[in-house]
């Protein structure tokens, strides 16, 4: 089929297409031969609009987002199963069906983000539900079982012993050996996209940064790139580099405290101790120098809701060498450290082809030959000025996800100094003229774990009609199955560190 595709406005490069069940899958399938990626999909209710229901795939290609829409019927909303093109479509399609009950064919029937806390046949994003009631009924979860001599299975979580956000793994294993691991998450969906559409837009960037709280920056970025792109206006210079900024230090915050936990759950503290004083540091400057120790609401519709003053810009400036050299020390000590190599090395392994079959994406990606960036391949402003250094590896093993860490820490503080030094000046905010309707805006912002997007529809009261957004950890956590096939059952919290996927992000 020729696919029609109209331009749409904003920051992220994106087009809009309309499609039917087969044009979705040739479409699909056509950009899975040309490399590219399924972003994201969900459905919404379009019942009082069109009288129906309608399926949006994001794909990422050479040219950017391409948008597709599928109008579904109001009776038994159906749609070509995904996941045979993209494994990734998986979960995205039960969740879908669990929210709004637009079902994919032949598709894994059972339930994702239900846990028995509504009914069978109530479903959330339906525009005639206003919230469900809870309900007494009992789950039962059909864990794939694995048999053989002497295969037993480890179940571990939901609770956790340390303080971290709830997940079911499942384990077959022979001794010690993992042979499969199934993932049974969910448990933290708290009805964000239905939340959304009780606040006025101009207020959900608030929602936005609190989806995952360690991608603050990124999301509350995308929701107002999306929004802004529904009234047609770009924020001041300023504002934006600002907002490169903020997003250079969340992502430093993230990596320091990971590369600090990994060495401790490979038996050395020291490491801990240190990147924790590193990232405390990091911290103590953004309260003393941007008002907050995280970024939650720092950036909002038009611009950001600072400025920095010429001192707190040499305050900042001021602390990127010492931190340089102290991550330059510690990456070297890592490298040399037998021990921690001994962990590091071979483990959770995540082959290039297996990289690209899954659509592994981030930093995750890009320590399996996976090289997409968004602040590289699709740069928004200011990113399309500083030439940003993509770091890969191809080892896609644990090792290799903590040299992409500590390459993307040093880029980033090259980053700072850049964005510090060259700061334009002007306005840090700029008033928006009202949004567009009957079309989605979409933000796409590289966060410190991958690219964040978010699909933003405005109402013509100035509310939100629908908001979807959208974590790479969708695309990491089925890749964390395969990666701990064959490796030993006290790996995996190492393994898993290395991802450090987001549960809150995922389960919305």
């Amino acid at each position: 089929m020729e696919l029609v595709t109209a331009p749409l406005p904003g920051a992220a490069p994106a087009r809009h297409a309309l499609v039917d069940a087969a044009g979705l899958r040739a479409v699909c399938a056509a950009a899975h031969v040309a490399d590219g990626q399924l972003q994201t999909l969900w459905a919404s209710d379009e019942r009082d609009r069109v009288g129906g229901f309608c399926l949006w795939v994001a794909l990422a290609d050479a040219q950017g987002l391409l948008l597709l829409q599928l109008p579904l019927p109001a009776e038994q909303p159906r749609y070509p199963d995904l996941t045979d093109i993209f494994p990734a479509a998986a979960r995205l399609q039960r969740a879908a069906y669990d929210l709004t009950g637009v079902r994919a064919e032949k598709s894994d029937p059972r339930p994702w983000l239900r846990h028995g806390a509504w009914p069978t046949q109530t479903f959330p994003l339906r525009r005639d539900t206003h919230g469900p009631a809870p309900t007494d009924e009992e789950e039962s979860y059909p864990f794939v079982r694995v048999t053989g001599d002497g295969v037993h299975e480890i179940a571990v979580g939901p609770v956790h012993a340390g303080i971290i956000e709830p997940g079911h793994f499942r384990f077959s294993v022979v001794g010690e050996k993992v042979l499969r691991l199934e993932e049974r998450l969910g448990y933290v969906h708290k009805g964000i996209e239905k939340r959304f559409e009780s606040l006025p837009a101009l207020q959900g960037q608030r929602l936005a940064a609190r989806v995952s709280g360690d991608s603050a920056v990124a999301f509350s970025w995308a929701y107002c790139m999306a929004l802004e792109a529904l009234c047609d206006a770009t924020p001041p210079a300023r504002a934006l580099w600002l907002r490169a900024l903020s997003l250079e230090r969340e992502r430093l915050a993230n990596h320091l405290g990971d590369l600090g936990a990994l060495g401790n759950d490979a038996g050395f503290g020291v490491g801990l101790a240190q990147f924790s004083r590193l990232k405390e540091d990091l911290l103590r400057a953004n309260a003393r120098a941007l008002g907050a120790r995280y970024l939650l609401d720092a950036v909002v519709p038009g611009g950001v809701a600072f400025d920095l003053e010429d001192a707190a810009r040499r305050l900042l400036l001021e602390t990127l060498p010492p931190l340089e050299t102290e991550v330059g020390t510690l990456r070297d000590i890592y490298a040399d450290h037998a021990g921690l190599q001994d962990r590091f090395l071979g483990a959770g392994r995540i082959t290039p082809a297996l990289a690209a079959q899954l659509g592994l994406t981030g930093l995750a990606g890009r320590a399996s030959g996976q090289p997409h960036d968004l602040r590289c391949d699709h740069p928004a402003a200011p990113y399309d000025q500083l030439q940003v250094h993509r770091i890969t590896h191809s080892d896609g093993d644990v090792a290799a996800r903590v040299a992409v860490r500590f390459g993307e820490t040093l880029e980033s503080l090259r980053l700072c100094r850049v964005i510090l030094e060259n700061l334009p000046p002007g306005a840090v905010h700029a008033p928006l003229p009202p949004a567009a309707h009957g079309r989605p805006g979409l933000g796409w912002v590289e966060g410190w774990r991958g690219p964040v997007l978010v699909a933003l529809e405005t109402t013509d009261g100035g509310g939100i009609r629908r908001c979807h957004p959208h974590d790479p950890s969708w695309q990491n956590w089925p890749a964390l199955e395969h990666a701990v096939i064959g490796n030993i059952v006290p790996d995996f919290p190492l393994i898993n560190k290395s991802f450090n996927l987001s549960y809150s992000g995922h389960d919305l």
